[in-house]
């Protein structure tokens, strides 16, 4: 049996998932860019390197071998991200008042998940993170670049503070406009009440176009949270990897382009280069967190003041 509210028997079943419908390239499965390559932040982005989004049929495949409890879990998400939900949650996480604490600490925080939501899993979530920092800098990647891998799940202690698992993970996508057809289980979209708003029907919605996307109101989870709770403290590159790494419509199945304006592709080539390390550094692998800590304190130092309002 289901549970309504918490679907997913942990928050990694989304991540898991999300390797189902993007297979690691080097696995021998289609690549999301034609060559197998993923594009060069620094460089101009040709977007004609792209594969081209999957056949409807290819995707209804996808459809009918999910699990049960992603498909509920996609259909409580689809029903309840509003535009109106997303502005209550704003309104109720981004004054940053609600405690302060340091980048490490709260990653040993976001460890007592773990009980919460699977005691049975391989490694505690603070392994994960590192595993990302340390694939990361083991490619010789910019300092800011190897931080904001081992910090970018942090806004998941929204579970903590007893938000349910749609309104923390899954498929991010913008809120005020039409839904794209090509979001994970669009057909769940027909119980959303902004399905029935005319305001909110055109492609464009509430929008300008080319606006930015900074002027776009995302669905609520913890790539915003944690956005807004780092945003003055490091480079453009490494913030729009926290704040879209699960706009999979967008980096993934190239959609939304008509909100976007030129900083925002030009940022999206990070996003994209950042994926392959969010998605495919997962593995059973320990870390030697007591080993690893001293590097990133100091990298943690070097950005972020002791503590931070969350």
């Amino acid at each position: 049996m289901i549970d309504k509210s918490h679907p997913l028997s942990s928050l990694d079943d989304w991540e898991d998932d999300l390797l189902r419908r993007y297979p690691d390239p080097k696995s021998g499965a289609t690549p999301q860019v034609a060559d197998g390559s993923f594009v060069a932040p620094g460089t101009t982005f040709d977007s004609s390197t792209l594969a081209p989004a999957r056949p409807a049929d290819e995707f209804r495949d996808y459809a009918k071998e999910a699990r049960a409890s992603v498909k509920e879990f996609y259909r409580l998400n689809h029903h309840h991200q509003t535009y109106e939900f997303v502005e209550s949650k704003r309104n109720q996480y981004l004054g940053l008042n609600r405690c302060r604490m340091g980048i490490w600490q709260t990653m040993e925080y976001l460890n007592t998940l773990v009980d919460d939501s699977d005691p049975d899993i391989d490694l505690p979530q603070i392994e994960h993170l590192l595993q990302t920092g340390e694939a990361i800098r083991k490619d010789g990647r910019p300092r800011w670049f190897i931080l904001a891998g081992v910090i970018h799940d942090l806004g998941k202690i929204l579970c903590l503070w007893g938000e349910p698992q749609w309104a923390v993970v899954g498929d991010t996508f913008p809120v005020g406009c039409r839904f794209s057809d090509k979001i994970v289980f669009p057909e769940f979209f027909a119980d959303n009440p902004d399905s029935k708003n005319p305001a909110y029907q055109s492609e464009l919605g509430i929008y300008q176009p080319n606006c930015g996307l900074d002027n776009v109101r995302m669905s609520w989870g913890h790539d915003e949270y944690l956005y807004h709770v780092v945003k003055d403290y490091l480079p453009q590159p490494a913030l729009y990897m926290i704040r879209f790494h699960s706009f999979y419509p967008a980096h993934r199945e190239m959609q939304y382009d008509h909100l976007m304006n030129e900083v925002d592709r030009e940022m999206f080539q990070w996003v994209r280069d950042f994926n392959k390390y969010d998605l495919y550094t997962k593995r059973d692998e320990r870390m030697d967190v007591s080993a690893l800590r001293p590097f990133y304190e100091e990298l943690i130092a070097e950005y972020f003041p002791d503590s931070l309002c969350w």
